[in-house]
């Protein structure tokens, strides 16, 4: 590129600022700045010259009119490749700008604040940074935008080296209308929610993620896959762990490492979640992570073989050890001890995903779903029961207190399990899980085939109510003692009458985890 005569520094983050405008300033470029950076830039030792002394007008109103001149934008607009361009702006006196660097008032992270007031939130509605970035992004060709502190160096480096592209400039341009979409994305939703009389959902749904990975495919190997990170999330996850040994992860890794992860999250104690084609099939309690990963294990040994696991606590030697008894895709875990890692890292393909330490918070969201042409919607599923004791139990026998234990553990899992979901559980383990059936029968029965353990004295959980009384029948017949479901069927009196004919105490929760 020509020589940079000129650039435009302003920015709300100031992080790797004043090492950008020197390197600016040692090729030669006058600086231009604003307020707050002129202040940082000067007290650095860069010169700057004031947006308002070089363009004649002073700031006003309180500072919202700062940038928004013809100079300024002459400048950015203007194409040094047309003559009628260039003639204009000699006419008008405007000097070309070579270089943008503008990041945003911080509108996101003020509006994240409690305490934070509407007037607040409108005064950090940034105007000037996103009409300078967008005019300087559309005028690519002639001018270089930089709006991510991350590229500050590698811009520098470029234009030191004469090795400003084409495909540089498109990239930082397409990487500025991302950034003021997602601002102005941001802004709408706020002021919606101020004016919506408490809507829930938006109007209009932006949705931005970030891409994190291309995969080698999708679901089945025709179809082309990636992996995108929402930048604002915190909250532990799958999207936010960092893979510390094995192959990359594929789509089907990271929809199971995902249901693995969160089903384990549900859990105070030390659990284990083992996850196959996006189901569950084995959760286990235990006193030790290994203990909890065996019980776990031993619900069903031969789907659990290349299944993907998570831990809730830290993964130590013990049970690194008993992962690499057997084949294993991914395992999952807030930590590795040292000597673990060294001992799962033997399995050169094993996937190791770190998540970080765990926290019970979990972040309100979107769960969404797509449709040919659309889109579904609705909140995620956070419902939680504290205390089964505050439930009604319309049976003639109360559950006793290993059956409490067994139900609240079971209940747990059953929310994560395709529905129809049915789970017959001890407490703190897992004996047979029926997933994804077409009637709710059948997955009773299928939970008995699958168990490998006597069923005999299990409890029975649901995940949405009993339609007909032969679930109830086909459970007894395989021994369950207590049932939990949410209740609900016109039939309800008809399921009770079957409980009590067959000696079972129920709790009905009225709550249903249906997972499609």
């Amino acid at each position: 590129m020509a020589s940079i005569k000129r650039a435009l520094v302003s920015v709300s983050d100031k992080t790797g600022v004043v090492d950008m405008a020197r390197g600016l300033e040692a090729l030669g470029a006058e600086i231009l700045s604003t307020g707050g950076t002129a202040k940082a830039l000067r007290d650095a030792g860069v010169k700057v010259t004031d947006v308002a002394a070089y363009t004649g007008s002073p700031e006003i109103l309180d500072g919202r009119v700062k940038t928004l001149h013809p100079k300024i934008h002459g400048g950015l607009l203007g194409r040094r490749s047309l003559p009628a361009h260039v003639d204009q702006m000699k006419q008008h006196d405007i000097g070309p700008i070579d270089v943008v660097v503008v990041n945003l008032y911080p509108f996101e992270s003020t509006i994240s604040q409690s305490d934070c007031r509407f007037e607040e939130a409108i005064e950090n509605i940034d105007i000037g940074g996103p009409s300078m970035l967008r005019s300087a992004a559309k005028n690519h060709e002639d001018v270089l935008v930089v709006v991510d502190p991350a590229d500050y160096q590698r811009v520098l480096d470029a234009v030191k080296a004469n090795g400003v592209t084409r495909t540089l400039r498109r990239e930082l341009a397409t990487k500025v209308f991302q950034h003021t979409a997602r601002y102005d994305s941001v802004i709408a939703g706020y002021l919606e929610k101020q004016t919506s009389d408490g809507a829930k959902f938006p109007k209009i749904l932006s949705l931005q993620y970030e891409l994190a990975e291309a995969l080698r495919y999708g679901e089945n190997p025709h179809q082309q896959g990636a992996f995108y990170r929402e930048p604002q999330s915190t909250e532990p996850s799958v999207s936010r762990g960092r893979i510390l040994h094995g192959k990359a992860m594929s789509y089907n890794n990271f929809l199971d490492a995902n249901s693995a992860l969160e089903l384990a999250k549900e859990y105070d104690e030390t659990a284990v979640a083992i996850i196959k084609h996006n189901n569950p099939c084995g959760v286990a309690l235990g006193a030790t992570p290994v203990e909890a990963y065996v019980r776990a294990r031993e619900t069903d040994p031969i789907s659990a073989f290349g299944g993907v696991i998570a831990f809730n606590r830290p993964v130590d030697l013990a049970a690194a050890k008993e992962i690499t008894s057997t084949f294993v895709e991914v395992v999952i875990a807030p930590g590795f001890a040292e000597d673990a890692l060294a001992e799962l890292k033997r399995k050169k393909d094993l996937r190791l995903l770190d998540v970080g330490p765990l926290t019970k918070v979990k972040q309100e969201g979107y769960d969404l779903k797509k449709l040919v042409g659309g889109l579904i919607v609705q909140d995620r599923d956070l419902g939680t029961l504290t205390d089964l004791r505050t439930l009604p139990v319309p049976t003639l026998r109360k559950p006793t207190e290993e059956e409490y234990a067994a139900c609240a553990f079971a209940w747990k899992v059953c929310k994560h399990v395709k529905s129809n979901a049915i789970i017959y559980a001890k407490p703190g383990q897992t004996v047979g899980i029926g997933a994804g059936q077409m009637s709710r029968v059948d997955s009773v029965k299928l939970a008995a085939m699958k168990a490998q353990m006597p069923v005999k004295g299990c409890v029975m959980a649901s995940d949405a109510f009993f339609p007909f009384r032969d679930g109830l029948d086909a459970a007894a017949q395989a021994g369950i003692t207590a049932v939990i479901q949410p209740g609900g069927s016109i039939r309800d009196a008809e399921i009770v009458k079957a409980a009590d004919e067959h000696g079972l105490a129920m709790i009905m929760t009225g709550m249903r985890h249906f997972r499609h």
